[in-house]
């Protein structure tokens, strides 16, 4: 129930700073969390950004306040925190449909987004399968790219990174050593909450020998784990098990997210077929 009164927080929070830039460490410390792990939570559970959520509540409200009061266009924007009628305007088109202008006429079509709400309902017991799982530090190998959350670019930068892996023959041979442990990893590491971006690997576990050229090494220091189960197509399955552990698993686990990588482990296998299993790794601590 604490995560859910601190969801609320960060939600009122917002909706009471709206005409103001948004300071995304003070909405993150609402919900008792990190700012890098409150938007990647948020943007899980809720399918968008939190900058997304910010800019379409804005634009709802903008188009109101033109529908309903013949607001200047100008003073709306900047309310709003556009600093050009110009930039106001692409924005409003590409939300509404319409020009800020066309909105003040009457019986104009707008759209819009209402605040968020959460809302607790029962349902059928789905089973989430994990185990707590005690390791060592172990080294992995792979190569990385460095990736950018904001506006949703990390679910661009990734797949594009991970054909590239496929074509130049990086997945060949970190196959080729996954079948020693763990299989071939996908590691999200190094998260920097300023700007708001991380390491992505693909990796498999090291255990020494010549290292490619274009790819490194990453310590994974020692950590416990809990480990949950994935079964079914890559990727809607898995993304699926990241938005019950969100949502479900971290509210009423008495653990929080540790800091540390967080894994996603391949088996061999067609990972198309509804029964390919695979497995994330994530690094917990108990609450205090």
């Amino acid at each position: 129930m604490d995560w859910i009164q601190g969801m609320r927080r960060s939600i009122d929070y917002m909706e009471e700073h709206l005409e103001e830039p948004a300071d995304f460490g003070r909405i993150a410390r609402e919900a008792g969390a990190s700012q890098f792990h409150f938007m990647r939570m948020f943007e899980i559970l809720t399918g968008m950004t939190v900058g997304e959520y910010l800019r379409r509540r804005r634009l709802t409200l903008a188009g109101q306040e033109l529908s309903l009061s013949g607001a200047k266009v100008i003073d709306t924007a900047l309310r709003f925190g556009y600093a050009t009628p110009e930039s106001f305007s692409k924005a409003f088109r590409r939300f509404h449909g319409i020009s800020p202008s066309a909105a003040r006429e009457p019986g104009a079509n707008l759209k819009s987004i209402g605040k968020l709400s959460i809302q607790i309902t029962l349902k059928g017991a789905c089973v989430l399968n994990y185990r707590l799982v005690e390791k060592e530090a172990f080294t992995v190998l792979g190569k990385k790219v460095r990736v950018s959350c904001k506006n949703g670019e990390n679910y661009r930068i990734i797949p594009e990174f991970c054909r590239k892996c496929e074509q130049d023959g990086t997945f060949a041979r970190l196959m080729k050593m996954a079948a020693k442990e763990m299989g071939m990893l996908g590691i999200c590491a190094n998260f920097n909450e300023q700007t708001d971006d991380f390491n992505y690997y693909a990796a498999a576990v090291y255990d020494g020998g010549e290292i490619p050229q274009g790819m490194e090494t990453l310590e994974v220091p020692k950590l416990t784990w809990a480990v949950f189960e994935s079964v079914g197509p890559v990727p809607d399955a898995l993304q699926d098990v990241w938005k019950r552990i969100f949502s479900e698993w971290f509210p009423s686990s008495g653990y929080e997210h540790a800091k540390g990588p967080e894994l996603e482990v391949y088996e061999k296998g067609d990972m198309t077929k509804p029964d390919y299993q695979c497995s994330i790794w994530i690094p917990i601590v108990k609450k205090v």
